[in-house]
């Protein structure tokens, strides 16, 4: 496709607590645009506190899409991940609208931008469920074992509790004897829309310094009485509370751990999720970035965001 019939899609990445939220309230404003959420948990509902979820305030009017569609029961994939959002670019553009995708999952946005195929892997039933047999009699572990050993990249970004995931790579591998890695790396990179790709950084020291903060303000604002009221459901062994913000939380009402220790945790399971996220973004994606140390220039930083994005996409600023 050339540069005129492509959709416009604006981007907005970067590690968690940068400052994501603030600035796209700014760039909705600016280009008329609806936000499309570009995180992996902040579609499950009653999970608001420990994914960071923007409040009805926060949105100043701004519509904001793929938020608390999905009860934490439920599982959720990249793959459905894309073809909602890809659905909900042409309905905001059919508006008048301009999209802008806000967030910080890497696979899930690169997914959505390239033109990345999941159906082309192929499957086995009669191994999958040999793996899932294998499970329920000894964990999920030695699984995990073993993909280390034969696809130490796809183990390093896979929870060792994701049971789905880490069965889904082991059978791309038994399938195919190319690992999910060596599949991720050969997807196009044709983009397929028109797109301002903007990040957002910052020193890492104060990077994680807000992470601290957030985390204790999280803590204030009840995250503890959100996990148990999915604990006290009986919500156990699902995706959704796998989530960094869950998963500590559920370590401390599980009697493992005692809350300090889960906070600490939390603390610094943040820090190394916000340093893998920078590195992804880095490693896969052609970002544009912009500094956001210094808050006292986060206006006139944002204003250059909304020059780049303007002079990229040729759209006009209200």
């Amino acid at each position: 496709m050339d540069h005129t019939t492509k959709q416009k899609l604006i981007v907005l990445i970067g590690p968690t607590a940068v400052g994501k939220t603030n600035t796209s309230i700014h760039l909705a404003k600016t280009f008329d645009a609806e936000i499309i959420s570009g995180d992996s948990m902040q579609i499950y509902k009653g999970m608001d506190i420990g994914t960071a979820k923007i409040t009805e305030k926060e949105m100043e009017g701004v519509p904001h899409h793929l938020i608390d569609i999905k009860d934490p029961l439920e599982p959720f994939s990249a793959a459905e991940f894309q073809q909602l959002v890809r659905e909900k670019i042409t309905e905001i553009h059919s508006r008048g609208k301009t999209p802008m995708i806000v967030g910080g999952t890497g696979l899930y946005i690169q997914s959505v931008i390239f033109d990345y195929q999941f159906t082309d892997v192929p499957g086995d039933a009669e191994y999958r469920t040999k793996l899932e047999e294998s499970v329920k009699e000894n964990g999920i572990a030695p699984l995990y074992d073993h993909l280390q050993s034969v696809d130490p990249e796809a183990a390093k970004n896979i929870h060792p509790n994701n049971t789905r995931r880490v069965i889904r790579a082991l059978e791309i591998y038994h399938c195919t004897g190319k690992t999910m890695t060596d599949y991720q790396e050969d997807q196009s990179d044709d983009l397929l829309y028109d797109i301002a790709l903007v990040g957002l950084t910052m020193d890492r020291e104060k990077l994680y310094n807000r992470i601290n903060m957030r985390v204790d303000l999280m803590i204030d604002e009840g995250l503890i009485e959100e996990v148990k009221t999915l604990f006290d459901r009986g919500v156990r062994e699902v995706q959704s509370v796998q989530a960094i913000g869950y998963k500590e939380i559920y370590d401390y009402l599980e009697g493992n751990v005692s809350l300090e220790h889960a906070i600490e945790n939390l603390k610094q399971n943040s820090r190394r999720y916000a340093k893998r996220q920078l590195t992804w973004f880095r490693n896969k994606m052609d970002v544009s970035w912009f500094d956001m140390t210094d808050e006292q220039h986060h206006p006139e930083i944002i204003k250059q965001i909304s020059e780049f994005i303007a002079g990229k996409l040729e759209l006009k600023s209200n």
